[in-house]
């Protein structure tokens, strides 16, 4: 009765609690262990399920553990915090992922792979580039204006103030002196943000899945890419609504005794894809608007006189995660169909 069925796990940088059970759902393994002495345990001991909180370096254990012999569950922290009976410390966050992890509805995260991992770092240096981007040129805009010098909107402007600045002698030699260093730093970040989009580019190419699905309008390249770095797994959700539920593209349900009472959209999920959706789909309709898009079905112009085009578009997100859902589902390239969505996806 003492031979562990499961064992939860909760991780940190150097400490690692532990929380298992015996096939009598009776504790028989409550233990704090350091780096080391954690993986020397998991190395000599016989294959078991381990549960871990889907957290920082969670992906690393995982692999290193299933390179063991274990199986490994990664779990949502949401998922994992009902089941903490009270109060907040390691070893109440072990036994509730070890308890989370018995639940035969329970919902669990892929595990990536090394390469997953390395592609999605390529991901998050693009954005932070971006916004590093965004934050150099508005500070470029603030201390240009300080001098009466101002510029249309848009990045491709800014090299075009820098030049104006540096060639007005009005603006004293110390600011043109600190304009042409922020100028400089511009340059490098472009340069970077180049390189890094290139390498992105090329992961696309060399995936057959991202290729079609770049061909969903509202979606391009990099929703592409991060749908496939993003959702590894479609096969865990059971359909489009799950699927776009999961990003937070679904209204908040707040119904009770009957009564549908649809709320807010939820945002729950992954920001950088969801954000990512509701940009595509913004882009398209903005062309649907001005009378250029294709792809105006008579849904869209329907809810875009009933509905204010914020709305609009986290529906057409909501619509796009749907379909994108089906063709990684089931292999087939995007056809432009005119389909009637969901209700409750537009509320």
């Amino acid at each position: 009765m003492d031979k562990i069925i499961r064992i939860g796990m909760d991780t940190s940088k150097h400490v690692f609690q532990l929380h298992g059970v015996n096939a009598a759902e009776q504790p028989v393994l409550r233990k704090k262990m350091r780096r080391k002495e954690m993986v020397d345990f998991f190395a000599k001991y016989p294959p078991t399920v381990i549960a871990i909180e889907a957290c920082g370096a969670s992906h690393h254990w995982a692999r290193l553990l299933e390179g063991f012999g274990h199986e490994v569950k990664l779990i949502a922290p949401q998922l994992a915090k009902p089941y903490v009976k009270r109060g907040k410390n390691d070893a109440a966050d072990a036994e509730a992922l070890c308890e989370a992890m018995s639940r035969p509805t329970m919902r669990f995260v892929p595990v990536k792979s090394a390469e997953q991992q390395a592609a999605l770092m390529l991901v998050g240096m693009r954005e932070r580039a971006v916004a590093t981007r965004t934050q150099l040129a508005n500070t470029i805009r603030g201390y240009a204006a300080e001098f009466g010098v101002t510029a249309a909107k848009g990045l491709c402007h800014i090299p075009r103030l820098l030049d104006r600045i540096m060639a007005d002698e009005t603006i004293p030699a110390l600011a043109r002196d600190l304009f042409a260093s922020l100028a400089a730093e511009f340059a490098q970040l472009k340069e970077r943000l180049k390189g890094i989009e290139a390498k992105l580019m090329t992961w696309y190419r060399s995936d057959e899945c991202c290729r079609r699905l770049a061909t969903i309008p509202g979606v391009g390249p990099i929703g592409a890419v991060l749908l496939v770095m993003k959702a590894p797994a479609p096969e865990l959700f059971t359909s489009g609504r799950q699927f776009a539920a999961w990003m937070g593209l679904t209204p908040r349900d707040h119904s009770t005794a009957g009564k549908v009472r649809p709320g807010v959209i939820t945002r729950a999920g992954d920001e950088m894809l969801r954000k990512t959706l509701v940009v595509g789909a913004t882009s398209l309709l903005r062309q649907v608007r001005a009378g250029k898009g294709r792809n105006a079905s008579p849904w869209l112009i329907d809810l875009l006189r009933r509905k204010p085009p914020k709305l609009v578009a986290v529906a057409l997100a909501n619509k796009i995660a749907r379909i994108a859902w089906k063709m990684m589902m089931s292999g087939e390239a995007y056809k432009n169909t005119i389909a009637r969505p969901v209700v409750a996806c537009a509320a």
